[in-house]
């Protein structure tokens, strides 16, 4: 192996072997650790360190890095106490997850780092919101990010490639190319000769690095990003090394040829630098011998803070207050002046005035800008707030959604329209996975909103039809608003905007251009969770939301007899079970009527809480309509029997008898 030191001094190559040197000395201890029992478990970067220090090493504290599970000396040349990252590994409060989640699986703002989620991926795509938000400041930073040679398989690596090339984001991707993906070897990962060359098509730069080579990794990323400081662009960069320990220590490496860990085991990062630095006459035995000492020293003491922590007391209260980031509703009066627009001229309007209310807001979406969106509701926006602020992007959910996340972290605020709400499908894994986990995980915020046009009745088939809020309501840490009118859901998606949890907002297809209703022009908000008593009665108490809500006044219209309660949700999480249990406290009886399939609805929930809640109050079974447990259909006649219109009023009738 050979060095070149260029132009560092004699500090800088010591500096770099301090950096290299911790991270070896607190594995070998943590090693100790698990074979006692003392650490339940532990992902080794022995073998990889010059390129988790060499990345971190180039970057100012300013600049965030993403690391991966392996990625030990990027914490430790950000300088974290030890005592802090063995409370984390110890599961214990002084960490930075509660004791939430293990190992690297967390990130902190204090220190720049953003860690990664088991799905690899979408790590990729917080990169490039991160690298966004950067360069719409004209700030010069460059953002880093890890992966493995496995991960370049998913789809995630694609598409944040892509997006980052497009818009030319200063976006380091860090390929540690070290063998294995578990037990799979390299030629069982790809087919390509190399990594890097995979740069060439997306049409950015990319480099082969020898990821054991301190020098060479900090020299070559220092003089990299220099050159994207003054020319914004992402590199791939594929650094060559090797795994000499298993996957996590309880995997081994009995897959592996001897002779290859003997090949390895010869190009040691820290044992090669250390001997060049001895031949070169800047590092003694007894200066190498003291720093040995003074760092397993701070390990030790460490350690004993650690140690002497007690252990995590759980409580309800904490766990479930750490789900959503708190948010302090703020109420917005309107004024008299009103103006009878259609559903989509409300959405519109409010995305309109939060532009201008939130200039850190950012749209993004599939042919939003000059073209206005599938729905035409952005339609002049590029005019007025710019192509920086709203954005078309790649055919590439996954990726946009973990941008939003990413613009996020590093402080704008994101919406990304799915085209259609069928589409969410591709994006669905950071949004289950990522953007509800993380505030509960390590306390980030993600303010973020997914629209979602949504709904049946246009006869446009099973892929632009579907009503999924199932999807999400289910899922800790989601909000979900579905408003029935233009009123609503001018005000809800202000709030929407305006709360830094992540939204799900629905938006009917079929409202859009033929539900009118007097809407103030000015700015203003609705609470979330709480729902709207449409119809007052004293027989019957019918839930519903988004076109459910019109069908169902339609159905009271053409029964003027009938003496009912309507309740329109409006946001289905957080639920306003306060509204829903005093009105059926109140009728006696309950019909829930909502436009998805009926099996594992939000309507089945609800009615599992009323018959838990209210069982004494009941006259009635809880009724469910619904559309039918099928894909939608595209054919009109096929369409209308799906849908629940149809079915609605005689379940209703019937209930009534009772």
């Amino acid at each position: 192996m050979i060095f070149y030191r260029e132009n560092l001094t004699d500090a800088q190559l010591l500096d770099l072997y301090k950096k290299i040197l911790k991270p070896r000395l607190i594995e070998e201890k943590m090693l100790i650790l698990i074979r006692q029992g003392k650490v339940s478990k532990w992902f080794s970067g022995i073998g990889q360190e010059a390129i988790a220090v060499g990345v971190t090493a180039v970057l100012d504290e300013t600049e965030y890095v993403l690391p991966m599970h392996r990625n030990l000396g990027v914490f430790t040349t950000r300088n974290i106490p030890l005592y802090r990252l063995f409370s984390q590994w110890q599961g214990k409060a002084n960490g930075f997850t509660k004791g939430r989640d293990r190992s690297f699986h967390f990130g902190t703002q204090e220190y720049k780092i953003i860690g990664m989620i088991s799905h690899l991926g979408p790590q990729l795509g917080i990169a490039d919101g991160i690298a966004l938000a950067d360069k719409l400041q004209n700030n010069k930073k460059v953002t880093a990010v890890f992966t493995g040679e496995g991960a370049t398989s998913e789809g995630d690596f694609h598409e944040a490639l892509n997006i980052a090339a497009v818009w030319k984001l200063p976006v380091m991707f860090v390929i540690e190319n070290n063998g294995y993906g578990l037990s799979t070897p390299t030629n069982e990962q790809y087919f390509c000769k190399n990594l890097a060359d995979k740069g060439i098509g997306y049409g950015i730069e990319s480099h082969i690095i020898d990821g054991n080579n301190i020098l060479e990794v900090f020299n070559k990323l220092s003089e990299l990003k220099a050159e994207m400081q003054q020319n914004p662009h992402p590199v791939l960069l594929e650094f060559k090394t090797f795994r000499m320990r298993g996957h996590e220590e309880a995997s081994g490496t009995k897959y592996v040829p001897q002779e290859l860990m003997d090949e390895w085991a010869a190009k040691d990062p820290v044992t090669n630098y250390r001997n060049y630095l001895n031949g070169i006459g800047v590092l003694t035995a007894e200066y190498d011998e003291q720093l040995h000492s003074e760092i397993k020293q701070e390990i030790d003491e460490n350690l004993a803070i650690a140690n002497a922590e007690p252990e995590i007391t759980p409580t309800y209260s904490g766990e479930l207050d750490d789900v959503y980031k708190p948010y302090q509703f703020q109420e917005v009066n309107h004024s008299e002046d009103v103006k009878n627009i259609r559903f989509i001229d409300a959405i519109r309007n409010s995305l309109e005035q939060s532009m201008q209310n939130h200039k850190n807001l950012v749209i993004m979406g599939q042919d939003i800008a000059e073209y206005g969106g599938a729905f035409k509701i952005t339609d002049g926006f590029v005019d007025v707030f710019g192509k920086d602020r709203v954005r078309n992007t790649p055919i590439c959910e996954s990726a946009v959604v973990s941008t939003g996340m990413g613009l996020s972290i590093n402080g704008y605020k994101a919406i990304v329209e799915m085209q259609f709400a069928d589409f969410v499908s591709t994006g669905f894994n950071p949004i289950v996975n990522l953007l509800a986990k993380s505030h509960y995980r390590w306390g980030e915020k993600a303010d973020v909103v997914v629209r979602m046009p949504c709904g049946g009745g246009t006869q446009a088939g099973p892929f632009h039809s579907q009503t999924n809020e199932a999807w999400f309501t289910k899922t800790p840490g989601l909000k979900v608003v579905y408003p029935a009118f233009p009123y609503d859901a001018k005000g809800l998606l202000n709030t929407s905007i305006n709360d830094p949890n992540p939204v799900l907002f629905f938006e009917h297809k079929q409202l859009y251009r033929s539900v009118y209703q007097d809407v103030p022009t000015d700015y203003y908000t609705i609470p979330l969770g709480k729902a709207a008593v449409l119809k007052e009665g004293n027989t019957v108490t019918i839930i519903a939301f988004g076109a459910s809500v019109h069908w169902a006044l339609d159905t009271l219209a053409q029964n003027s007899e009938i003496d009912a309660d309507l309740i329109d949700l409006r946001t289905l999480q957080p639920l306003d079970t306060e509204t829903i249990f005093a009105s059926v406290k109140k009728t006696g009886k309950v019909i829930i009527y909502q436009e998805d399939t009926l099996f594992g609805g939000i309507a089945s929930d609800i009615s599992a809480l009323i018959m838990e809640e209210c069982f004494e109050y009941l006259d009635a079974p809880v009724k469910r309509v619904a559309s039918l447990d099928s894909p939608i259909p595209f054919t009109k006649a096929l369409e209308d029997q799906f849908l629940p219109k149809n079915r609605f009023e005689e379940v209703l009738l019937n209930l009534l008898k009772y």
